[in-house]
Formats: C-alpha cells, structure tokens, sequence
C-alpha cells in the first residue's frame, strides 16, 4: 500500500511538472517560417503582448556588388538587412497601437542584428487572431535605429489588413 502511494504521488508530481512545463506555443510546429506572427505569453505584467516575428529579408552582395546601402557616405552591403529572402530572421517584439497608428518594438536587443540600425523590407505578416480570422500585419519598408536608452528597435506605420499588402518576394 506504502508502495502504491509513493508511485501515484510520484506519478501526480511529474504530471503536474509536465502539465507546468508544457510551452504557451509550439514555435517549431506553429511557425510559418517565411513570414508570420505569433503571439506568445511574454510573462512581463503591463508589457503588452509579446509575439514573435519570423520574416525572410537579405540577399547576397554579389547581388548588388556590395553597394545597395550607404553608410557614412560610403556605399556597402550588409548581410541580412534590406530586400530579399536570403536571411530568416526572428525577433519578439510587442506592438502598441495610439489611436490609428500601430507601432512594434523589439524586445531582446540583438534579436535582428548587433548594428545600431535594421535596414526592413515592406513586409506582410501572417496572423490569426483569438478568433481564428486570417489577418495580416504590413510593415512598410523602413530604416530604424536603435534608441539609445533601451537598445531596442520600433518599426512605425504599421496596418492590419485581411489581405497581404505585400508581396515579400523582393
């Protein structure tokens, strides 16, 4: 009898430790690996909702011959910024909307590059929402830096559709 309790105690502690454990999302099997959103629980009271951006964005130098940005006068290439596919690129990021203006920042600070600015493509992320809707979040191309007190990046003039408004093949 002493037995039986000690293994269906053990057996209820490592359920719970399963049931406890177990991921709010499953990013390996739910990820749309090209260009998607994921709402995640960030854990963080009053940070809003976290979710997880994964895009494609980059291309090759040869591409361009290592002149499609300048920097500091100088025309150069920077591996996995800018248009192209070359690149798979995650980053969790929490959006805020004012009124109609959407707005998404990052949340760890080299999640897209150890530069101090990001060089995004015009991107449409797939999203579905609590309710099951397809939705789209667009990000129109832009170059952001990274604020100087928090490190982290915010990509502005964001919009939901329920199209893509891109077609995040360039």
């Amino acid at each position: 009898m002493k037995k039986t309790i000690i293994i269906l105690f053990v057996a209820g502690v490592g359920l719970l430790f399963q049931t406890c454990s177990k991921k709010e999302i499953d990013v390996e099997n739910n990820l749309d690996t090209h260009h998607s959103l994921i709402s995640v629980k960030s854990g963080v009271k009053d940070s809003g909702e976290t979710y997880l951006m994964s895009t494609r964005v980059g291309h090759r130098s040869s591409e361009c011959g290592g002149r499609c940005i300048a920097l500091w006068g100088k025309p150069c290439h920077i591996d996995c910024m800018g248009h192209g596919h070359y690149c798979a690129q995650l980053a969790y990021i929490t959006l805020h909307q004012t009124s109609t203006a959407v707005t998404a920042t990052t949340v760890d600070t080299f999640d897209l590059t150890s530069e101090d600015f990001f060089l995004m493509p015009d991107r449409s992320l797939n999203y579905t929402d609590e309710n099951n809707n397809r939705i789209f979040l667009n990000i129109p191309e832009q170059l952001v830096y990274r604020d100087s007190t928090t490190l982290q990046f915010t990509f502005t003039g964001l919009y939901f559709t329920n199209t893509p408004a891109y077609d995040n093949n360039d």
